[in-house]
């Protein structure tokens, strides 16, 4: 399938990528009609086009993230991640329409050859064929054509800020900015029943807001808009003001503060960051809202990926819901789209459309076989990727699949694979992002679907996708006599890691787990001089892991398995590679947190060692980020981000430096492994000793108590 791609260097493609499948409880849809919001994709093209020094001015954010990659990675690797976010191609899209092809067994809610609008920048794309969570689309009613119902996820933009806005029967209400989410604005305020002032320095758009139910426009370069503003409401000003417009000035703000009436409300709809004049807006005690996006359930996981609804009785207007009330008022016509859609576009036309977006509104993107104009005819069977389906090799020992190909795959794994074995098939959700690593990592075929990775037996797979999904691919690769390497953590709860042992006594296949500071040149180093220190050792391990933001997706626990799970247990497994087998534990957490982000855990060993693993959220970014102390027996070895090491012994001190974590390293020990017949690098139970002590210190922090091993 065809589907549209975004590079950092301002480049458009139309490429042919493999055709996704539905997600969980999703369904597939073959796309007929997508619409371009020309505001959003407009800006995201300029950015791209933005040379690296102004990509870095406009992005502060993205530049410290760097530096700090950089304290704890090295600059080299911290480029390598920057070159790879700079090459790697992304989607364009978020509202579109299309018939079910596909749905997933979780789904009772549509049937193949329904018709549906689709919205989210995550998967509603400008491709033929797109992969929809079950609350990210809608039903579409009879009356409704394709071209209709593609644009319901910007109106459902639009419903929200009216909804927040909370506009009564008789309001006069003030629109600036007649963009297309703006005139949709104006619109759904006029089928509420408000009277619409619409602003806009253009004068078509002005044309287009009339069209739309505007009852007054007025072009702030020709009148003054307070002035008209005062006429129109008798001098009261207006009871909201809905703010449509983006970029960063006073100067929409204060003319929004001094158009309200007393008391009035301000809704900020899309990326426009307010300055707001303290004074005015205080005396006016105006109330400033800002609407996301389409609705409640909007970047939220669990709603729109997880599919748990919000009770209607406390969550009135979900995205969905404001999905379905969209189309509605686009079926008993209140919602007229004609006045907005200034063109319509053959996809295969589509890359011209991009350099002249400043001067359209709503453009619609007819995709081939598509009846946009009138019902769908019925569906077609889901197209092949590019022919790699049929031609899908049968694996063996001598080829690699890799399935996820996150940045971390791409900067920390493959770069060692790359040339050193024959690379199979590199399997992810987004085709666009399996077709880009296939064709820089030299991969054989890319996909979308990992059931055809396990569909033969043998050879050797490499598990990179987030953590729920570790340990019941773990078991597929067993169950088919795979060699696996899987990312840390290993699995998410005791009984998968019960499945696991199970599937190890009978599998012909093996399981490596991604403890890379186990193969760090400092712990090789730290491994040596141990070596020749008698007795019993002290270790203190100290993680500056920083606070977690709110929307990343280690803080959805079911996806991650909360951070001491998911991340800790790296530390609790270098403890077991230093000190040997671990026989009790005591661990603790600050607080009383739904799901620990920091602890400390005191650990016992077998032969009288003694670890302390502090794991905490709680400190600055100054501070290292990871750094451990030995003591034993007249030695003293410090460690600063597996990156400098100091080992003092006999009044002396001696400093070595390092440039790696491990990632190389351990790559080279796993081919060893699968080419050479070198020893496992990192046997199984070693592996799964550290995943149960990590399982044993979350049970102490749970009951309050000691937990033998």
């Amino acid at each position: 399938m065809k589907q549209l791609a975004q590079y950092q260097d301002g480049r458009l493609e139309l490429q042919e990528v493999p055709a996704p499948v539905p997600p969980p409880g999703g369904i597939l849809v073959r796309t007929t009609c997508s619409v371009i919001s020309p505001g959003t994709e407009r800006m995201k093209v300029e950015q791209a086009r933005m040379s690296l020094l102004q990509k870095a001015k406009a992005r502060p954010d993205q530049v410290k993230k760097v530096i700090d990659t950089a304290k704890t990675l090295g600059w080299k690797a911290a480029m390598e991640k920057v070159r790879n976010r700079l090459e790697s191609p992304t989607p364009l899209g978020y509202s579109a329409a299309g018939v079910v092809v596909a749905v997933d067994e979780l789904n009772s809610r549509f049937r193949v050859g329904d018709r549906v609008a689709c919205g989210g920048a995550e998967c509603a794309f400008h491709a033929e064929m797109i992969a929809v969570p079950d609350l990210l689309a809608a039903p579409v009613p009879e009356g409704v054509e394709d071209w209709q119902a593609a644009y319901t996820t910007l109106a459902s933009i639009s419903m929200q800020a009216v909804r927040q806005a909370d506009v009564r029967l008789g309001d006069r209400v003030m629109v600036m900015g007649q963009g297309l989410v703006g005139l949709l604005v104006t619109s759904l305020l006029k089928a509420s029943g408000a009277r619409v002032l619409s602003v806009d320095f253009v004068a078509s758009r002005l044309q287009a807001a009339l069209a739309m139910g505007a009852e007054r426009v007025v072009n702030p370069a020709e009148s003054k808009v307070e002035d008209m503003v005062r006429e129109w409401t008798n001098g009261d000003g207006v009871d909201a003001v809905l703010i449509c417009v983006g970029g960063k000035s006073s100067g929409p703000a204060d003319q929004a503060i001094a158009c309200l009436r007393d008391r009035g409300v301000m809704v900020i709809t899309g990326i426009y960051d307010a300055e707001l004049s303290w004074k005015t807006a205080y005396m006016k005690d105006i109330q400033v809202r800002y609407s996301r996006s389409y609705g409640p359930g909007r970047y939220d996981p669990q709603y729109e990926w997880g599919g748990k609804d919000y009770p209607i009785g406390y969550v009135r207007w979900t995205e969905n819901r404001n999905f379905e009330a969209c189309l509605e008022l686009m079926r008993t016509g209140q919602l007229d789209l004609k006045p907005v859609t200034t063109r319509k576009v053959v996809f295969g036309d589509v890359l011209e459309v991009y350099d002249k977006l400043e001067s359209e509104l709503g453009v619609v993107i007819e995709y081939r076989n598509a009846e946009c104009g009138a019902r769908s005819a019925e569906p077609k069977p889901a197209c092949s990727s590019s022919g790699s389906h049929s031609e899908f090799r049968t694996p063996n020992s001598e080829f690699l699949d890799v399935i996820g190909a996150g940045n971390f795959a791409r900067t920390m794994l493959l770069p060692h694979l790359k040339d050193k074995i024959s690379l199979g098939a590199i399997v992810n959700a987004t085709g666009l992002s399996a077709r880009h690593v296939k064709e820089k990592f030299g991969f054989a075929n890319a996909e979308t679907d990992a059931a055809k990775v396990f569909a033969n037996e043998g050879g050797a797979v490499i598990i990179g996708t987030r953590h729920h999904l570790h340990a019941p691919l773990v078991l597929k690769a067993l169950q088919s006599g795979k060699h696996a390497f899987v990312e840390k953590p290993l699995c998410l709860t005791q009984h998968e890691l019960e499945q696991i042992d199970e599937a190890m006594a009978t599998t012909n296949g093996s399981v490596m787990v991604g403890f890379n500071r186990r193969f760090a040149p400092a712990t090789l180093v730290t491994m040596q001089t141990l070596k020749t220190i008698p007795g019993p050792k002290t270790l203190a391990f100290h993680v500056n892991a920083g606070v977690l933001a709110p929307d990343h997706w280690y803080a959805n626990v079911e996806e991650s398995g909360g951070r001491v799970l998911g991340e800790a247990c790296h530390f609790f497994d270098f403890a077991c590679h230093l000190l040997g087998r671990p026989v009790k534990v005591t661990a603790q957490t600050v607080g009383r947190p739904r799901v620990p982000d920091s602890v400390t855990a005191q650990i016992e060993f077998a032969d009288g060692s003694l670890a302390q693993i502090v794991y905490s959220a709680e400190g600055d970014s100054a501070f290292p980020k990871e750094s451990y102390r030995v003591f034993g027996n007249g030695v003293v070895i410090e460690c600063e981000n597996f990156m400098k090491l100091s080992v003092f012994q006999k009044r002396k001190q001696a400093v070595k430096k390092f440039g790696s974590k491990g990632h190389a390293e351990e790559m080279t020990a796993w081919l060893a492994f699968l080419k050479e017949g070198a020893p496992h690098p990192l046997p199984y139970e070693q592996a799964r000793q550290s995943m149960r002590m990590t399982f044993a210190v979350l049970e102490s922090i749970r009951e309050g108590r000691t937990i033998e091993l």
